[in-house]
């Protein structure tokens, strides 16, 4: 028996360094980890121990004896990892508590963003012994995109947000929320008391495409409406217009799977969920029947990854439609030789005649 990681895997790699055997891969320093979708586990080397998961900040990991329905298909996509990147086990890299070289007043950090990169910086930091971080925030409530641009559905991803409790309430961490740096405190003052400055704060602001018609009424752009059905404070009040029955979405990455099936999910569904009220409220009078999600390249090189459209697949009462002719243009690439890729290929192949009420539309080859 073993355990499989399955959809909504972080990539946080807690998992790797409880693994008492080493058969969690790819693991951070190794050339695939930065562009994988997700971690998996070798079934043949796994000893059935649980310790990854229970480590596993967002439960993404199951007993493959005790998987719902819907993920099975997991314990296929955790094995071909390995039938294309054989276990290699190498001598464990022994760690030690880091210390600061010096003696005297402990190294004071400001960390300016409290987002996943944010405490990621601060758990790093406060790990070291005499090192003290403060952690600024201009927003009321911690952890940025993972509280406010993590689907409201995707409830098992946003328990990150657990481990991030315990890293900011850590006795040499001090935090600051409602100050915004550049308004109530600048860069300066913050070198006044502390020896570095680290900035890890989000864009807040749009990549503008540059095109005729931008900005005319109707065109929105996606981290606005994210923000929006998250609740957001900068967002409450924005307002969109759903009274059509068609949305085009330009781009195919996660982001833009999550707000399609934002926009044609049962309300019923939603109302279990954590999205804001004001969101609900104009969902649940929205005329929209078809989302079309626009690419500019193939199937292939398709942003998003499996377990999204898998998930954008498996909605009750919507249909996940594809053009034949575009799914088939990549039948001959070589990349097609690699597991991975072949099913994101046989996903999108796999999409059925419209049938249902409501439909996701996935477009590829559309034009600058």
């Amino acid at each position: 028996m073993s355990f499989v990681i399955a959809q909504g895997c972080c990539n946080d790699a807690s998992c790797i360094s409880v693994c008492p055997v080493d058969c969690i891969r790819p693991r951070p320093g190794d050339p695939q980890f930065m562009s994988a979708e997700q971690l998996y586990i070798d079934p043949d080397a796994c000893i059935d121990c649980a310790a990854c998961m229970v480590e596993c900040p967002v439960g993404a990991i199951y007993d493959e004896y005790d998987m719902p329905d819907h993920l099975e298909v997991f314990k296929e996509v955790n094995a071909e990892y390995f039938a294309e990147n054989p276990l290699e086990i190498s001598e464990p890299v022994k760690t030690t508590r880091r210390k600061l070289t010096k003696d005297g007043q402990p190294l004071r950090v400001a960390v300016i963003g409290s987002g996943p990169s944010g405490c990621y910086a601060v758990d790093q930091l406060s790990a070291v012994s005499g090192v003290e971080v403060s952690l600024f925030d201009r927003l009321p409530t911690p952890y940025g995109l993972a509280r406010a641009g993590v689907a409201p559905d995707h409830q098992s991803t946003k328990n990150i947000t657990k481990l991030f409790g315990k890293i900011i309430r850590r006795p040499n961490v001090t935090c600051y929320f409602n100050v915004e740096v550049g308004k109530h405190v600048s860069i300066s003052e913050l070198l006044d008391h502390h020896h570095a400055v680290v900035v890890a704060v989000g864009a807040d602001s749009d990549r503008r495409l540059g095109i005729e018609g931008e900005d005319l009424p109707g065109s929105y752009p996606v981290r606005k409406f994210v923000a929006w059905y998250n609740g957001h404070p900068d967002h409450n009040s924005d307002e969109f217009d759903l009274s059509g029955e068609r949305v085009i979405i330009v781009g195919n990455g996660n982001v833009a799977l999550d707000a399609a099936r934002m926009l044609v999910s049962d309300i019923d569904r939603l109302e279990s969920s954590d999205m804001a009220e004001h969101a609900l409220a104009a969902l649940r009078h929205s005329g929209i029947r078809e989302v079309v999600i626009v690419a500019r390249r193939g199937v292939l090189d398709a942003a998003y990854t499996t377990s999204e459209l898998m998930a954008l697949g498996r909605m009750e009462g919507v249909d996940l439609v594809a053009i034949p002719e575009e799914v088939t243009a990549a039948k001959d690439d070589s990349r097609l030789d690699q597991a991975q890729v072949r099913r994101k290929h046989a996903l999108a192949a796999a999409s059925v005649t419209p049938k249902m009420r409501r439909r996701t539309v996935a477009s590829f080859f559309g034009t600058d």
